[in-house]
C-alpha cells in the first residue's frame, strides 16, 4: 500500500473550486501494496469516457506512481523501459518523486482534432490526446497531478546512405524542402507509447473482455493482477515497444483522400534495418518505402513510416534467431514456401 500526504474529502475532489477536477493524492511509497480492488475503500480513479471530444470530459490517462487511489490505468509509462526506471531508483540515480519539467516539450506542429478520436471503436492502442498533455490537461497539472504523455512531436533530418545513393545516381532529385543536396531529407515524426482501451481491443480479437484480461494475466505469469481485480478500469499501459511514425511533406493532408498519400508499416528489424544481415530483407523494404515517401511529398503529397517496434512480428529477437535455425537445417534447406511453417514450429504462432 502507499501513504497518502494529503486525504481530501469526496465533496473536495469532485468539487474543488468548483472546476470539476479533483485534488490531487500524494502516495508516499514506503511499503508495497500488491494489488486494488474495485470499490474499495480509497479507490477512486479519475473518471475516463473513451471516445469523449472534449479532453477534459474524456479525463487524462492517469498511471503514475504518485496517485495511487485515483489512477485510472493499469501498468506503466514507458512501456518496457519502466524497468530501468526501477533499476534508476534501486541505483539511486532518480527520485521517484520526481516530476518531469513539459514546459518545452509541446508538440512542434499541430496534430488533430480528427472525428475518429470520438469513436471507441477506431481508437484502441494509443490516446489520441497523449501528445496535449499540457495544453488539454493543464487544470489537472495546475493542480499539482503527475500527467505524463505518451506521444512526443518533433521534426528532424534523416541521413541514409541509400539516399544518398539515390542522389548521386538520380533516382531522387533534391529541391532544397524535403530533400537536400546532400542526400539529408526533412521530415516529421512522434513517437508514440501503447495505451489500449481494454473493451475494444477484446471486440476486436474476438473474444469477450474477461477473457482477455485473464489471458494477459496468465501469460505474464501475474504480472499485472489489477486486470483481474480492477475491471473498473479499462485502460491498460502494457509492457511492450510502442511506435515512431516518420512524416515526410505536410501532416495536415493526411486526412485528405484527394491528395496523395505513401505509406509503409514496418515492423523493427534489427538485424537488417540497422546491420544489414542477408538472411532479412527488411531494409530494403524499408529505404525503398522512404525514397517513395520523399519523391511523393516532392509531388505535394504526403509519405509515411510507421515503424512498430515489435521486433519478428512480436515473437523477439531469440525466437526469430531459433527460426532463422530451423529455416536453415530443415529437410531440403530455407523455402520461401516454408518460411511460415518453421515459424510455428518454433513459436506456436505463424505471427502475433
Amino acid at each position: 500500500m502507499c501513504n497518502v500526504t494529503s486525504n481530501p474529502t469526496k465533496k473536495q475532489k469532485i468539487d474543488n473550486d468548483a472546476d470539476g477536477i479533483p485534488v490531487p493524492e500524494m502516495a508516499q511509497l514506503d511499503y508495497v501494496n500488491l494489488t486494488t480492488h474495485t470499490d474499495t475503500f480509497g479507490v477512486d480513479p479519475v473518471p475516463v469516457s473513451w471516445g469523449h471530444p472534449d479532453p477534459l470530459v474524456r479525463g487524462p490517462v492517469i498511471c503514475t506512481v504518485r496517485h495511487n487511489s485515483q489512477r485510472n490505468a493499469i501498468g506503466a509509462h514507458s512501456g518496457s523501459y519502466c524497468i530501468y526506471t526501477g533499476l534508476a531508483v534501486a541505483a539511486g540515480k532518480l527520485n521517484p518523486d520526481y516530476l518531469p519539467n513539459l514546459k518545452l516539450t509541446s508538440p512542434v506542429f499541430r496534430v488533430g482534432p480528427h472525428p475518429s478520436w470520438t469513436d471507441p471503436k477506431k481508437i484502441a492502442s494509443i490516446d489520441p490526446f497523449g501528445h496535449m498533455t499540457t495544453h488539454a490537461f493543464a487544470k489537472y497539472l495546475d493542480k499539482g497531478f503527475d500527467i505524463r504523455p505518451t506521444i512526443a512531436v518533433t521534426k528532424a533530418h534523416i541521413d541514409l546512405p541509400e539516399c544518398r545513393e539515390a542522389v548521386a545516381t538520380g533516382r531522387l532529385k533534391p529541391d532544397g524542402k524535403i530533400l537536400m543536396p546532400s542526400g539529408q531529407s526533412i521530415c516529421s515524426k512522434c513517437a508514440i507509447e501503447p495505451v489500449w482501451y481494454l473493451p475494444e481491443v477484446a471486440r476486436r480479437f474476438g473474444c469477450t473482455e474477461a477473457f482477455l484480461r485473464q489471458s494477459i494475466f496468465r501469460m505474464t505469469n501475474g504480472m499485472y493482477p489489477e486486470l483481474i481485480t480492477r475491471p473498473d478500469i479499462k485502460i491498460f499501459l502494457p509492457p511492450i515497444g510502442g511506435l515512431t511514425i516518420y512524416i515526410w511533406g505536410d501532416p495536415d493532408t493526411i486526412p485528405d483522400e484527394d491528395i496523395e498519400l505513401t505509406c509503409r508499416v514496418h515492423d523493427e528489424c534489427n538485424g537488417s534495418d540497422v546491420f544489414g544481415s542477408d538472411i532479412c530483407t527488411c531494409r530494403p523494404y524499408l529505404t525503398h518505402a522512404i525514397e517513395e515517401c520523399i519523391k511523393t511529398a516532392q509531388r505535394g503529397g504526403c509519405g509515411i513510416v510507421i515503424y512498430f517496434r515489435k521486433e519478428g512480428r512480436s515473437l523477439g529477437e531469440v525466437t526469430k534467431y531459433l527460426v532463422y535455425n530451423t529455416r536453415k537445417r530443415q529437410e531440403g534447406g530455407d523455402s520461401a514456401e516454408n518460411y511460415f511453417n518453421c515459424t510455428e514450429r518454433v513459436a506456436g504462432v505463424q505471427d502475433t
